[in-house]
């Protein structure tokens, strides 16, 4: 009996110190990312995070900005702006790519880089307003505004301040003023009318009469936006990428259907233009009354479709008519200032308005020139004299007219 007592004594103690020795354990482990960080944690370690090693590493240069024309915006489909400028020149110095983030003030782009979200702010940020972060690299001649990073010791701010050079400023600027001068075009510069007298506007007539069907415009007003566009040079070619008569981008080019080793044919050009402006024409379908689309979609041509629908925003903010193109070409011109391109209905930002103002003007006046001179196409009266579309048959009393 004395056995048996001593025996669940023992057993007892023994389970006892499993049990204390379990209880030394029982803390919860703490599993960390292989860059130090806790897994489910937010935080971001000081030792920083964002070398730059780690964005050449990733192959991406992450810069937040704001639109505008000194920062960023977008021209025929590319990043401008100095700031933008210099950021791809700094990215393009790491053999990396650049990937641009716009937020809608200083503020945004403070509090973004803070919680880890970008590398650079690519802005002129006052020193005031820099909260905790550093200022590197860029900043203008007092050194009181500039680009700002998250560690002023780390190895991104130690590149950016060992690259940046007071005369880059000025000289990218320079570069920016070309690329948007006509100069940037290569490209012959032809006459607007091959023979005034035989009424004959180009080389390409027959093309535009051929295809300007499609587009549902007189072929006389194709030609107008070409001389526009290329002034009847088939090997044009922007600085941007646009190519042809019609300077069709290589996107615009993939959109229709167009072969990118076509680019430079003119009659495919061409037949890609109308195509691409049929394209347009449907997305203003709101837009009823003829002549006003015609504006409105060569606009886009020029301008981009989001732009011009920006600017028909603030139109109709404003009270005045979204649908009529003298109405929103005053807020095309609008979005070459903070007050429009910053106002909240605006979703694409800074524009150069004047540009876009400026082509429909010009295309307008060239057109009202050649149908003088040129006749148009059997079926088409101009639109300032009539209906531009083809004459079409319209149902009474059982029996068809000509309408």
């Amino acid at each position: 009996m004395y056995s048996l007592y001593m025996n669940i004594r023992y057993l007892y103690i023994l389970s006892s110190a499993w049990l204390l020795l379990a209880g030394c354990d029982s803390q919860p482990k703490v599993e960390t990312t292989p860059w130090g960080t806790v897994v489910g944690s937010d935080s971001i370690p000081d030792d920083d995070a964002f070398s730059l090693s780690d964005i050449q590493t990733n192959g991406e240069l992450i810069v937040l900005t704001m639109t505008g024309p000194d920062s960023y915006y977008e021209y025929h489909g590319k990043g401008m702006g100095v700031q933008y400028l210099l950021a791809e020149k700094f990215a393009q110095k790491l053999g990396v790519s650049l990937r641009v983030d716009v937020c809608k003030d200083t503020a945004e782009m403070v509090r973004r880089l803070k919680d880890g979200e970008a590398d650079i702010v690519a802005y002129m940020v006052p020193k005031a307003k820099a909260a905790e972060l550093a200022m590197a690299g860029v900043r203008d001649s007092s050194g009181q505004k500039g680009w700002l990073v998250a560690d002023k010791d780390g190895e991104l701010a130690k590149a950016l301040n060992g690259w940046f050079k007071q005369g880059m400023i000025a000289q990218t600027l320079k570069d920016e003023n070309f690329l948007l001068s006509t100069g940037s075009v290569k490209r012959r510069v032809f006459s607007p009318m091959l023979n005034r007298a035989g009424g004959v506007i180009s080389r390409y007539d027959r093309h535009f009469q051929q295809y300007a069907p499609l587009a549902r415009w007189d072929w006389r007003l194709i030609a107008a936006q070409c001389y526009q566009e290329s002034t009847f040079d088939p090997q044009a070619r922007s600085w941007a990428g646009a190519c042809g008569l019609m300077q069709i981008m290589p996107t615009t080019a993939d959109m229709v259907g167009l072969s990118r080793n076509d680019l430079f044919d003119p009659e495919k050009n061409i037949a890609a233009a109308c195509k691409y402006i049929a394209m347009l024409n449907g997305k203003f379908s709101d837009v009823r009354e003829r002549q006003e689309r015609i504006n409105f979609v060569l606009a886009s041509y020029n301008g981009g479709f989001y732009h011009v629908r920006d600017a028909m925003a603030l139109a109709e903010k404003y009270g005045k008519n979204k649908h009529r193109w003298a109405d929103v070409r005053e807020f095309i011109l609008g979005l070459q200032t903070p007050h429009y391109y910053n106002d909240p209905v605006v979703k694409s930002g800074y524009m150069r308005g004047s540009e876009t103002a400026n082509y429909v003007d010009r295309i307008n006046a060239r057109y009202a020139d050649y149908r003088g001179v040129a006749r148009g196409a059997s079926g088409f009266t101009s639109f300032g004299g009539g209906s531009q579309t083809p004459h079409r048959a319209v149902k009474k009393k059982r029996k068809y007219e000509v309408k």
